[in-house]
């Protein structure tokens, strides 16, 4: 043996072995190696550490064998490297605040820890690079140390520099220079061990549960390394997205079953989230600034690309797992949810350019759509969007209703199971139940109430040769639902039909009104047998309906517009079912316009509903008038007003004749006092004075005279609002009248004192009802001396100017408006949602309860206040006509059942307490 070679490894130094030449490293890597590794793990010196570290990956690790490194090296260097920087990143640490520019020690201490955190990385690089160079293909087992050490402190050294900041305070300045080469450093060792990995096979004929575990944990170390590095530097954060997506993918067929789903699809979303805020932010500024070509936008353009290359890689995982991400629907829904509720035209969005918005939509925003697409058939998906008990605040409300939109437009070309799979109600046996999708539409929208009443604008639908138009939520969800009944598969028809009927039923106005709107399409668009069936369905319901509802209210309208829709065949045969002539059907004929009707059926059909409602009144002006009569006698008012509504010129002068008498006739029977506490009386006057309104030039002027009187007379008893409009209606009508001298002073002062009393009141409908009135009186009237009367002060003088000149009250800002809105949506929401709950709850009997003590004080009260006003509507009755002949011993029974009441009193009185 030569003499270099007869130098033992104990006894040469560590500078002496770092001047070896390559040759005697390999010849003595045997009998070398043990001893290095000897003093590594017994040394306590940091630069010892290192010194050992460098030499051994610089000098020995060329020459080992890559089969064995694992064994020989990497397992038993590698954990002691590791303890090592995390001991030299706890010093630092917690040296670091001390740091200061007078303290030079300190300085000098933290410096040198940096120095030599840069010298392990380093030398982590080396020991990538050298296995990178020696194999084509890499098997995980052979090297699993190194990929976990290396992520581990490249983790470590990344949450360092973020936290810098804080973790310097002021004097970060004193050792930037070093954290930035820490910082290159650890990028470049992560870049490393990323080729590195892209070099691994792993059979999926082999079970290797090893090496897929190592494989899992080295993805999901990763991908807590993006969640560091996303605000330090975007490329670097989107490479290593690109890495993780890649192996994945490379590796699908043995990971599939490993890889925590939810946490990539969660990290994943949480990116795109944080690069869309930004992409929003910059444009924002922008459109603040006003500035297309500085520095913003060219940033703006760098993270909308980013924001794109995260939601194709999205797109692309959940392309290749989706039967693993049943978890990670909620992410992907509330993605979407999230996205579309900063971006216009929601009322939660950032105010941006229209240049901006049309970049974002198409650079980004596209590839939400095919997203969407590889859900439909999801199951898990379609729970989670559809789930009934789903509670989305009002930020997420109208994202929503886009949402649904969105895959109702895409379900027509999809199997009739997918259509099935989101058009049918379900109740799992777990508890969750999810509604149909056109339920989910219906409820969604009618909680967009902000973004209806402003309105928000989306993009409109292009037509041939015309330019696109941008359209309300109402018109772009009416267009949308529409399309989509078109092409609806015969066998969810029952669900489509329950689904339209339980909006038309809806509390919500504007709910109602979209189901109608989407009825009436359907009536159009199918056949005239199917119109007809429809017709005649809510027909039955209408006639079914017990008492008064809003329900009632929404159908009859339903009614009234598919009525227009029934060929003349059909109308024959609803006439012939339902014949107008029977005072049965005037419930129905009350709704019906018969301007929907040909000539030749227009005539005969008011006919015999101003027959059929003739005779009903003249019914009750010859009864007992009692209350049930009372509202028959209205059912046969509103079939009456109906005619003179829609058909007018079809009446003769004699049937017009016959309605204003028994009209006049009524008048008769009506006082104020009668009035009191008697809605139904109430609605008789709501219905009469607009019906008398059309004889206004034939009337008796003593008649009108005590109608203005009545109508004076009942304001002062804050009617409801019906009654206001219908005082509106009759003396508005009075305009074009001529009141003569003889009946002036009777009827100027009240009309005076009706205009003033509603012009002043404080209901936002009935004010501008009001003007509307008070401008057509005043413009029709020969008696120009009234109109100042009216106008009692100056605020109802500049409300009418106002009105008159087109002007509104308040000056309000775009974005001070927006605000009101979105803080009227979250006051009044939930009080509607409660209304309408106890709307619907009224339709159902009260369960009988036991009566409260408390309460038979009240009712005693109530009791006798009834009898009271029962006596007095009969004084005024006698006052008018002679009494008939069974009225006297009707009230000797009473008055004998009022003295065994008396008696009763007494004698409970008397008796003793138990």
């Amino acid at each position: 043996m030569s003499q270099e070679g007869a130098v033992s490894a104990s006894a040469a130094s560590l500078e002496e072995l770092a001047r070896w030449p390559e040759e005697m490293c390999r010849r003595e890597l045997q009998s070398v190696l043990p001893r290095l590794l000897s003093m590594f793990e017994h040394s306590d010196d940091w630069s010892e550490h290192i010194q050992i570290l460098k030499i051994t990956v610089q000098m020995f690790l060329p020459h080992m064998n890559h089969m064995t490194l694992e064994q020989t090296l990497f397992s038993q260097m590698l954990p002691k490297t590791v303890k090592l920087f995390d001991n030299m990143m706890y010093e630092l640490t917690n040296q670091a605040r001390e740091l200061s520019s007078q303290n030079l020690e300190i300085q000098a201490t933290l410096r040198n820890i940096l120095q030599t955190m840069v010298q392990v990385l380093g030398a982590l690089t080396g020991c990538v690079q050298h296995v990178c160079a020696t194999q084509e293909s890499i098997l995980l087992e052979h090297i699993h140390s190194l990929p976990s050490s290396v992520i581990h402190v490249v983790k470590s050294t990344f949450v360092h520099c973020k936290n810098s900041e804080s973790v310097y305070s002021g004097c970060l300045h004193l050792v930037s220079d070093l954290l930035q080469a820490l910082f290159k450093e650890a990028y470049t060792l992560q870049k490393q061990l990323m080729e590195l990995l892209d070099m691994v096979c792993m059979d999926p004929l082999i079970d290797e549960k090893d090496d897929i575990l190592n494989m899992v944990m080295v993805i999901h170390s990763l991908l807590d390394i993006c969640s560091v590095i996303s605000s330090m530097d975007h490329a670097f954060h989107a490479n290593t997205w690109k890495f993780i997506i890649k192996q994945t993918l490379k590796h699908q067929s043995v990971l599939k079953n490993q890889l925590k789903h939810k946490d990539i699809i969660t990290s994943l979303c949480e990116d795109i989230l944080l690069s869309f805020h930004s992409c929003l932010q910059l444009a924002e500024q922008m459109t603040q600034l006003n500035a297309q070509d500085s520095a913003d936008y060219r940033l703006f353009q760098k993270t909308l690309k980013l924001c794109r290359f995260f939601a194709n890689s999205l797109l692309h995982y959940t392309k290749e797992f989706l039967p693993f991400l049943a978890e990670s629907c909620c992410s992907l829904h509330q993605l979407y949810l999230q996205i579309y509720s900063k971006f216009p035209p929601s009322l939660y969005a950032a105010k941006i350019s229209k240049e901006q918005q049309e970049e974002i939509a198409g650079a980004f925003l596209v590839t939400l759509d095919p997203l969407i697409s590889q859900l439909l058939s999801f199951q898990p998906f379609v729970q989670g969007v559809l789930d009934s008990d789903l509670a989305l605040p009002n930020e997420l409300q109208f994202p929503q209703c886009l949402l649904l939109l969105m895959v109702m437009d895409k379900l027509p070309s999809k199997p009739e199971d997918v259509q099935a799979l989101w058009c049918k109600e379900c109740q799992t046996s777990g508890g969750t139940s999810r509604v149909s999708l056109l339920k989910a539409i219906f409820c969604s929208f009618e909680q967009c109430s902000g973004e209806l009443s402003l309105p928000v604008y989306l993009q409109g639908i292009k037509s041939k040769g015309q330019a696109e138009v941008a359209i309300t939520l109402y018109q772009h969800v009416c267009v949308h639902l529409c399309t989509f009944i078109a092409s609806f598969h015969s066998s969810l028809f029952p669900e489509m039909d329950a689904a339209l009927l339980n909006a038309v039923l809806s509390a919500n106005m504007i709910t109602s009104l979209l189901a109608m709107d989407a009825w009436c399409f359907l009536a159009r668009y199918g056949s005239a047998e199917l119109c007809a069936h429809h017709v005649t369905m809510v027909a039955h319901l209408i006639k079914s309906c017990p008492g008064e509802c809003y329900q009632l209210t929404n159908l009859s309208i339903l009614l009234r517009r598919l009525f227009f829709f029934m060929a003349t065949p059909q109308q024959v045969e609803f006439i012939q079912k339902f014949p107008p002539k029977e005072a049965e059907n005037l419930p129905l004929w009350q709704h019906i316009s018969l301007q929907a009707l040909p000539a030749e059926l227009r005539v005969p059909a008011a006919l015999e509903i101003t027959r059929a409602g003739t005779m009903q009144c003249r019914r009750w002006l010859g009864s007992s008038r009692t209350v049930a009569d009372l509202a028959c006698l209205n059912t046969a008012l509103s079939a009456l007003l109906a005619v003179y509504n829609s058909a007018s010129e079809a009446m003769d002068i004699g049937q017009q004749t016959a309605v204003m008498e028994v009209g006049s006739q009524l008048w008769a029977f009506l006082s104020t006092k009668l009035l009191t506490g008697q809605p139904y009386i109430q609605e008789t006057i709501g219905l009469l004075l607009p019906l008398m309104g059309f004889f206004i030039q034939s009337l008796d002027p003593q008649l009108i005279s005590q109608v203005v009187t009545l109508q004076n007379s009942l304001l002062k008893l804050e009617p409801l609002d019906y009654i206001c409009l219908a005082v509106l209606d009759f003396v508005s009508s009075l305009g074009k009248f001529f009141i003569s001298e003889a009946i002036q002073n009777k009827i100027l002062p009240n009309l005076s004192s009706i205009f003033a009393s509603l012009l002043a009141h404080r209901n936002w409908l009935l004010e501008q009802h009001t003007l509307e009135a008070f401008t057509q009186f005043a413009e029709g009237t020969n008696h120009d001396e009234i109109v100042p009367q009216c106008l009692s002060s100056e605020e109802i003088k500049n409300k009418v100017v106002a009105f008159l000149e087109k002007t509104g009250f308040i000056d309000e800002t775009e974005p001070a408006r927006v605000e009101r809105v979105k803080q009227e949506k979250g006051i009044f929401w939930e009080t509607i949602a409660k209304v309408a709950e106890v709307k619907w709850s009224s339709l159902q009997p009260f369960a009988k309860r036991a009566r409260l003590e408390c309460s038979l004080e009240e009712e005693y009260r109530a009791t006798c206040q009834a009898a009271a006003e029962a006596l007095e509507d009969l004084e005024l009755l006698l006052h008018k006509s002679p009494a008939p002949d069974w009225l006297l011993p009707r009230l000797e029974g009473l008055q004998g059942r009022m003295e065994g009441l008396r008696c009763r009193l007494l004698q409970s009185k008397h008796a003793p307490s138990p």
